[in-house]
């Protein structure tokens, strides 16, 4: 069934939304930027993670039937090594649409390589990703993450009640 709403929803929405290489590094750039200006202590967690996953435009909607894709790139010490999509559908009780930022940190090796081993890697099945919460002015520090994987999303505009990433796919694609 997932696979039948991806190619229903997801499939038309990709080539309508395809960025330029130069439009998703821009993208990327702005996202951290947001990042960076949400809590002082962002910067120094992104810098000691090995991988940095950033989608900086994802569309989220849904009426009963959802779904949701982006693209964005993976980062190395700062510099792109590649492109991905971001991708998921869903059934159920919602109602909305909403665009975000989604990034995911790699915080050591064996997990980044994992990531890059595989063709279509899905959240919650070949990686679990804890969301960071920064609400309340929490003082974050990259001491304390223990999590292979963690995410943040930023930006929420428009009304949609569901923020999990459970069950998204992400896709290498050539830019």
């Amino acid at each position: 069934m997932r696979k039948l709403l991806f190619l229903v929803l997801i499939l038309p929405l990709c080539s309508a939304m395809a960025d330029t290489a130069a439009e998703i590094d821009a993208g990327v750039e702005r996202a951290l930027d947001r990042l960076y200006n949400t809590n002082a202590g962002t910067r120094a967690i992104v810098e000691s993670a090995v991988g940095a996953l950033v989608f900086p435009d994802v569309k989220k909607g849904g009426l009963g039937v959802g779904g949701q894709y982006g693209e964005g790139s993976l980062l190395e010490d700062g510099q792109t090594v590649g492109y991905y999509s971001v991708a998921a559908g869903s059934l159920g009780l919602q109602i909305g649409f909403q665009r975000r930022s989604e990034i995911y940190l790699f915080m050591n090796y064996e997990a980044l390589d994992a990531f890059k081993a595989n063709d279509g890697w899905e959240v919650g099945l070949d990686g679990s990703v804890a969301i960071i919460d920064m609400g309340g002015g929490k003082s974050l520090d990259p001491k304390t993450i223990k999590d292979p994987i963690v995410g943040f999303i930023l930006s929420n505009k428009g009304f949609m009640a569901n923020l999990t990433v459970e069950g998204t796919k992400i896709s290498k694609i050539e830019r």
